[in-house]
């Protein structure tokens, strides 16, 4: 399996060939508690989502892609924020695609299924806000749940 680095303003990030829209859940549980998993990729924590396919929207985007890594079946509820910051690229040294970000990320709320890690997480976790401050994350992840955290009824564009 290949790895994903993440560049942000770098200039030895390499030049984006790509653009992939893609969707994140921030899902929290009845306790407050945002499902989170660390990725397989990377080891870094992060929020459950990825690429959209042909055939689907946005929102179904996020409802199967957090199914299919964490086992916990979403309704989406709301929207976060869209981030299509072109100073953040994406390698993925599998075949070397190098994408410029591009993520909405809903909210949505669990409706089934039990946290089980797929070969995209390592972990499945539900994780408690106060301690997502000392998890590996990386900066772009970590500001998407931040401004969630802090103004969970905005949506912020980036």
């Amino acid at each position: 399996m290949g790895r994903r680095i993440d560049f942000y303003n770098d200039p030895e990030a390499p030049k984006a060939n790509s653009v992939v829209p893609s969707a994140n859940a921030v899902v929290v549980n009845d306790n407050g508690e945002i499902l989170l998993i660390r990725r397989s990729d990377n080891d870094n924590w992060a929020l459950p989502g990825g690429a959209m396919d042909l055939g689907e929207s946005l929102p179904d985007c996020a409802v199967r892609e957090t199914a299919e890594e964490t086992g916990i079946d979403v309704e989406v509820t709301g929207l976060v924020g869209i981030y299509t910051d072109p100073r953040h690229v994406i390698l993925y040294t599998s075949n070397n695609e190098a994408r410029q970000e591009f993520s909405v990320v809903f909210t949505a709320r669990p409706v089934g299924g039990s946290p089980t890690p797929s070969s995209e997480s390592t972990e499945v976790r539900w994780i408690p806000a106060a301690e997502i401050a000392s998890l590996p994350i990386d900066r772009s992840m970590r500001l998407r749940i931040d401004q969630y955290l802090t103004s969970p009824q905005s949506i912020h564009l980036g």
